[in-house]
């Protein structure tokens, strides 16, 4: 297997859900929110809250890669609209979001192995970089909290590019900064449509991490397979398999 390796130099991660634990993480933080705000006197279950929270978020975040939601809207909306579900009108979403953007990159949970698995691409000599569609104010503060910022040459997010992953401007601008070129370069990411699919898309080779072992995504379908190589892993130490 060894002799068939690709040689990669440049690895570029997404942040949440591939080497930062956004799921558990994001869940305590809109815990510590929820009480911040007493809402657990309000006799509201917590984890109603969070799901309904988690469904107008997902949905946020879908319009604002397609461009038709904008940051103010989506920070404000997936509290309001939340709120508005439970009957809460005297809280103010916009401080409910501020309360829950400063205890999220406070949380440290990591992806298994992730730590290891950075620690063994430096020591390979790999140039590593963070390129994910997470606010500026919150991804920085993330690595720094979790230890990660160390092993990273450069980060890119997408509110500074304005272009959000899949689109092809984000990952070519960030091969271009990075000096590296498509075939020696690999995007490692958790979501198949925007990290995978959007890697691929502009000839980039691609792993998708993909712990729930979910089945074959009709995006990774329609990309020619001679172009480019798409890899699936369950976890992240099975990238050493690879670079």
């Amino acid at each position: 297997m060894n002799k068939m390796k690709k040689k990669y130099t440049h690895l570029f991660f997404d942040l949440d859900n591939t080497l930062w634990d956004f799921k558990n993480n994001s869940f305590r933080a809109l815990q510590q929110t929820f009480i911040h705000f007493n809402l657990h006197l309000r006799d509201i279950a917590f984890g109603l809250f969070y799901d309904e929270y988690e469904r107008n978020n997902k949905q946020l975040w879908e319009g604002y890669r397609s461009g038709s939601v904008r940051k103010k809207e989506l920070t404000r909306l997936r509290f309001s609209q939340t709120l508005l579900k439970f009957q809460v009108d005297d809280i103010s979403p916009d401080e409910m979001n501020r309360v829950y953007l400063t205890g999220m990159p406070r949380q440290n949970q990591l992806i298994d192995g992730a730590l290891e698995l950075l620690e063994y691409l430096k020591s390979k000599g790999c140039h590593l970089f963070i390129l994910t569609n997470g606010f500026r104010e919150v991804q920085y503060e993330k690595l720094e909290v979790a230890g990660l910022h160390q092993f990273f040459t450069r980060v890119f997010i997408s509110e500074d590019v304005k272009a959000p992953k899949p689109s092809r401007e984000i990952f070519e601008y960030a091969i271009k900064s990075a000096n590296a070129k498509k075939r020696s370069s690999l995007m490692i990411g958790d979501d198949v449509e925007v990290d995978v699919a959007g890697a691929l898309n502009v000839g980039m080779d691609a792993v998708w991490f993909n712990p729930g072992l979910h089945p074959e995504h009709d995006k990774l379908e329609i990309i020619p397979r001679s172009r480019v190589t798409r890899y699936t892993i369950s976890s992240l130490l099975e990238l050493r398999d690879i670079v």
